[in-house]
């Protein structure tokens, strides 16, 4: 079903790992003397520091056969769950509920639901995906840890981090804002079998000292199948009290899985 895929692949994406805390200052310009070290360990402390996070986003999704937009309600507590609604035109379609070991999720027009591992997640997208690269990509930071086998160059007036030597089949490189040192573009290609995921950061906020994306695009490949998915938020707060209500309902069938 295209609502399902359309609000799992973005769910799938969701939230981050949240350490450090402090605020990192760069420039407008990037400095072609900036070290790759310092530059991966600003990156690092540009992860935004917060406990829970409750936000309203507006979600388009875009394929060869299907255009929706979706409204959805976030809540989230660093590192130990999240919790969505999605919703069109008032309507609740579907809810999900993702821990470090679990995602649990389901849809009230087919009355099915799903709760298991995250294997079912990384089949959809196309890469290895666990709840911290998910929490990561939200909040604009590396799905992986960059380290000393990444290399740095500038390109376009933004730091360039690629792996020294890529690995079989598998290629990954990133564009670093210089003023924030938050990511302004991932990708990652599999050019044997046709895959390519890419997410393009176009601006963040600043609140309270932390840049939080303001917006992003998806774009995600697989021969001759594509899909988009664009992600604005409209409202963000954080550090608030709130509830993680999930219960799957009685009767619904368990969704059987390619």
């Amino acid at each position: 079903m295209k609502i399902r895929h359309s609000i799992i692949l973005f769910i799938s994406l969701f939230i981050s790992s949240c350490g450090g805390g402090k605020i990192v200052v760069g420039s407008e310009t990037a400095n072609m003397n900036l070290s790759t070290k310092n530059i991966i360990k600003r990156h690092d402390e540009a992860t935004p520091k917060f406990s829970t996070i409750a936000a309203r986003i507006q979600v388009k999704y875009e394929s060869i056969r299907d255009v929706q937009s979706l409204t959805v309600s976030l809540r989230m507590e660093r590192d130990q769950k999240i919790w969505i609604k999605a919703s069109l035109l008032g309507i609740t379609l579907a809810k999900l509920y993702i821990t470090p070991e679990v995602v649990s999720y389901y849809e009230t027009i087919s009355n099915t639901y799903f709760k298991g591992d995250y294997s079912l997640l990384s089949e959809w997208l196309g890469t290895e995906i666990d709840f911290e690269k998910a929490q990561k990509i939200l909040l604009g930071q590396s799905i992986f840890d960059l380290n000393n086998k990444y290399v740095s160059d500038v390109v376009a007036n933004k730091y360039m981090l690629q792996p020294k030597i890529q690995p079989d089949n598998f290629i990954h490189f990133l564009l670093v804002h210089p003023d924030n040192f938050k990511i302004a573009s991932e990708s990652l290609s599999q050019p044997i079998d046709e895959r390519t995921f890419t997410i393009n950061y176009e601006a963040y906020q600043n609140l309270e000292g932390s840049y939080f994306p303001l917006d992003f695009r998806i774009l995600a490949t697989q021969k001759d199948k594509k899909t988009q998915i664009a992600v604005n938020f409209k409202k963000i707060d954080y550090n608030v009290s709130i509830r993680f209500p999930f219960t799957i309902p009685k009767g619904y069938e368990e969704m059987q899985l390619n």
